[in-house]
C-alpha cells in the first residue's frame, strides 16, 4: 500500500469535510429502534425533539472534525487507525441524527461549516501537542459528551422512544470510546483546560438549538 504523503492527507482531511457537510451520510449500523409502534407526537414535543437532535447532530459533525484533524496530525499510524475507527462509529451517529432530524421535520444547524471549521482548529491543535496529550483530549471530549446526552435522555419528550434509543446508542458509544482511549495512554487534561471545554460546548449547543 502506498504511503501517504502530507499533500495526499490534506486533500483527504479536505474530502472528509466536503462530505460532512454537504453529503448523505449512510450508517455502518442499523438505526437503533424502539420495540413497538412509534408514538405521535404533539407540536410542541415534536418542536423539542428537533431542536435536541440538532444540537446532537452538531455534536457528530464536531466529532468528525476533531477526529480526522487528530489523524492528520499524529505521525502514529496504530494511533491514525485508531482515530479512524473511531470515527468510524461518529459517521453512524452522524446518519443516525439526520434521519431523526428529517422525521421530525427538523433541519441541521445554520453554522455547521462554522462548528466544523473550529472543531478541525481544536483538534489539530490537540495533535500537535502529543500523542498523549491528544488522546487526553479524546477522554474528556467523550466524557462531556456522554454527560450532555444523559441531559437529553431527561429532556427528550418520554414518547420520542426513536430519538431516545438513538441518544442512549450515541451515549454508550462515547463511553467506549473514552475508555479505549485511556488505554492507549491518554494523559490526563489540564483542570483549566477542561473548563474552557465545557464553557466553549455551552456556547455551542445553546447557539445550535436555535440555530
Amino acid at each position: 500500500m502506498r504511503t501517504l504523503t502530507p499533500t495526499d492527507q490534506w486533500i483527504g482531511a479536505l474530502d472528509g469535510a466536503l462530505r460532512t457537510l454537504a453529503g448523505r451520510h449512510v450508517a455502518s449500523r442499523p438505526q437503533p429502534r424502539a420495540p413497538g409502534a412509534a408514538a405521535p407526537l404533539e407540536p410542541s414535543a415534536r418542536h423539542e425533539a428537533a431542536a435536541l437532535m440538532r444540537v446532537n447532530h452538531v455534536g457528530e459533525v464536531c466529532a468528525q472534525a476533531l477526529y480526522q484533524a487528530q489523524a492528520l496530525g499524529t505521525r502514529d499510524t496504530r494511533l491514525r487507525e485508531h482515530f479512524d475507527a473511531a470515527a468510524r462509529d461518529e459517521t453512524d451517529h452522524l446518519a443516525w441524527t439526520e434521519s431523526r432530524l428529517a422525521a421530525l421535520g427538523g433541519r441541521p444547524s445554520y453554522l455547521n461549516p462554522l462548528w466544523y471549521a473550529g472543531s478541525f482548529a481544536i483538534g489539530l491543535l490537540a495533535a500537535r501537542r502529543g500523542d498523549a496529550d491528544s488522546l487526553g483530549f479524546v477522554v474528556e471530549t467523550e466524557r462531556q459528551v456522554e454527560q450532555h446526552l444523559a441531559s437529553h435522555l431527561d429532556r427528550l419528550p418520554a414518547e420520542d422512544a426513536e430519538s431516545r434509543a438513538v441518544v442512549a446508542q450515541m451515549a454508550a458509544d462515547e463511553a467506549r470510546h473514552a475508555d479505549e482511549a485511556e488505554r492507549a495512554g491518554a494523559a490526563p487534561v489540564p483542570a483549566p483546560v477542561r473548563w474552557l471545554m465545557r464553557a466553549a460546548a455551552r456556547v455551542m449547543t445553546t447557539t445550535a438549538y436555535r440555530l
